[in-house]
């Protein structure tokens, strides 16, 4: 009976140290999925207001092709400000969701 006891308390012994390491693991790659989602924040601001710039000056040739061209940026620039949204809002949910976890 001790045997068997000593048996299952190596063998929880060993999948919590392994269960401990994934989770170790896994927070390493949470954390630099967070890193690069903040560096790719800092990317698309800057993208975007290099865009707004663009987008406020006058043009001059009155061409079809320049005309599609705006049209272009403007729809990449709201692509830009869609994606900015989606990843401020998926960091949002995970500060309220640390807080309610606080409280």
């Amino acid at each position: 009976m001790i045997a068997l006891l000593v048996i299952m308390t190596l063998v929880f012994a060993c999948s919590t140290v392994f269960f401990a390491l994934q989770a170790f693991r896994l927070g390493k790659v949470v954390l630099n999925v967070q890193d690069a989602i903040e560096e790719s924040l800092d990317v698309l601001d800057e993208r975007f207001k290099s865009m707004s710039e663009v987008l406020e000056k006058p043009v001059f040739f009155d061409s079809i092709e320049i005309r599609q061209v705006i049209a272009e940026i403007s729809a990449s620039r709201d692509a830009v400000l869609y994606v900015a949204n989606q990843l401020t809002n998926i960091q949002e949910l995970e500060a309220d969701d640390k807080k309610d976890r606080q409280d």
